[in-house]
């Protein structure tokens, strides 16, 4: 407990110190400002009608940008962060009156020329508290040190006797000494008070515009992103839905299609050829399990149940074993994830491992998935000849929009003859 009320202390010192230095030196800087943007402007401004006026002109916004910098570093240190700096406008092109008029169009500038206009109002009204609470705060405190330098005559009568406390030297002390405890405590919320007014009016001016399209920036881009990812979404699923439909035409159909003609055949043969209709049958039979294994195949892609039951590891671990080429599964300390980054990490891995054992030519790979800095990193490494690529029609471009639905993002490490690593991170 001492030690966070010493920390406390010195962080309340420190803050005191950085206001006070604020507030006495936005003094004597705000009187040299509106002098010069007083001065320079309306002498810009009179002379305008001449042309002359208008580089004076110029000049003054540029002399009021100048100063805006200085303020905006200066109210860091009250705020306790550093003002963003705005964007203003550039002159396009060699043009000398398009260098002249662009700052007069600018939002920005004006607002710099305001503050510094009218800087001064809040700047003399903290200078003026801060100082009269540091002289009652030192001067109070101090004042039986000092006391018997006042020269007083037989007709001086102190402040204490004519408010009816009573003469004698320990009355007056008693109540100098009041009056500096008072100023003492409550030096550090008026100063800070007085700090943060001044502060405010600058951040205002000088940077709420600039904060504001700062904001409508970030949503306009975390707008686009959501966008994004629906579209990445709706076109993953597309393409998902796409692939299913293919491999059960392909597969399961023409099986089914198969066995179908092979009953109505055996049907046929058991009142002529028993033998040869048990024979289909048997066939028959033998398509039936080739067709469950591709229908159990199929749906452990849309999602398999050992994701939902018993997590990404375990699922992971039976991809891996069920891939013809030999898989080394690192996932250390992997917990239960939202289902969503688990089944978006689940097809990465198995879409790849797909591709690994069809084109990659490996005689190894590896999956590492582990969990670092509110991410998951998964990655996908094999030994084949590489060459793999995100090319829209392909695979990994549909993975590429599956992990980009997710929030997250994939990149593909393919040179030729060098194997291929697919790593993606995702949010968690």
């Amino acid at each position: 407990m001492p030690n966070v009320r010493h920390m406390n202390a010195s962080r309340i010192l420190r803050q005191l110190g950085k206001d006070t230095q604020y507030a006495l030196v936005g003094f004597p800087l705000g009187l040299i400002a509106v002098v010069l943007s007083m001065t320079l402007f309306w002498v810009g401004v009179g002379l305008s009608i001449i042309w002359i006026g208008l580089p004076v002109l110029m000049g003054t916004f540029l002399m009021v940008r100048g100063l805006a910098v200085v303020e905006r570093a200066r109210v860091g240190a009250v705020l306790g962060r550093r003002l963003p700096h705005p964007a203003y406008k550039k002159a396009v092109g060699p043009s000398f009156w398009r260098r002249v008029f662009t700052p007069l169009g600018d939002g920005q500038n004006w607002l710099d020329l305001l503050h510094a206009m009218f800087r001064f109002i809040p700047a003399t009204i903290a200078f003026s508290f801060v100082l009269t609470w540091w002289i009652g705060a030192l001067g109070g405190i101090t004042f039986p040190l000092w006391d018997w330098s006042i020269q007083r005559g037989t007709d001086n009568t102190d402040l204490p006797e004519l408010i009816g406390l009573g003469d004698g030297n320990a009355v007056r002390y008693a109540f100098y000494v009041g009056v500096g405890l008072f100023f003492t405590l409550t030096l550090y919320p008026v100063v800070r008070g007085m700090a943060l007014m001044e502060a405010g009016f600058a951040r205002l001016l000088l940077s709420a515009v600039g904060e504001l399209r700062e904001q409508v920036a970030q949503a306009e881009l975390a707008r686009d992103t959501v966008q994004a990812q629906k579209e990445a979404l709706a076109s993953a699923e597309a393409i998902a839905l796409r692939r299913l439909e293919r491999d059960i035409h392909d597969g399961p159909q023409q099986r089914l299609i198969r066995l179908a003609m092979d009953l109505g055949r055996a049907e046929q043969q058991f009142g002529n050829d028993p033998d040869a209709a048990r024979a289909t049958v048997t066939e028959a039979l033998s398509q039936t399990r080739e067709t469950l294994d591709e229908l159990r195949a199929l749906s452990r892609g849309i999602a398999p149940p050992i994701l939902v039951d018993r997590g990404l590891v375990a699922a992971l671990t039976a991809v891996a074993g069920r891939c013809t080429v030999p898989v080394e599964l690192i996932a250390p300390g992997v917990e239960r994830l939202d289902p969503a980054v688990e089944t978006a990490a689940y097809f990465v891995v198995a879409e790849s491992l797909t591709n690994v054992a069809k084109h990659s030519q490996a005689t190894e790979a590896s999956v590492s998935v582990r969990q670092f800095g509110g991410r998951v990193l998964v990655d996908v490494v094999d030994n084949g000849v590489g060459g793999a690529a995100v090319a829209k029609g392909h695979g990994l471009a549909g993975l590429e929009e599956r992990v980009h639905a997710a929030g997250g993002e994939l990149r593909v490490d393919s040179a030729d003859g060098e194997g291929t690593a697919i790593r993606v991170a995702l949010p968690v």
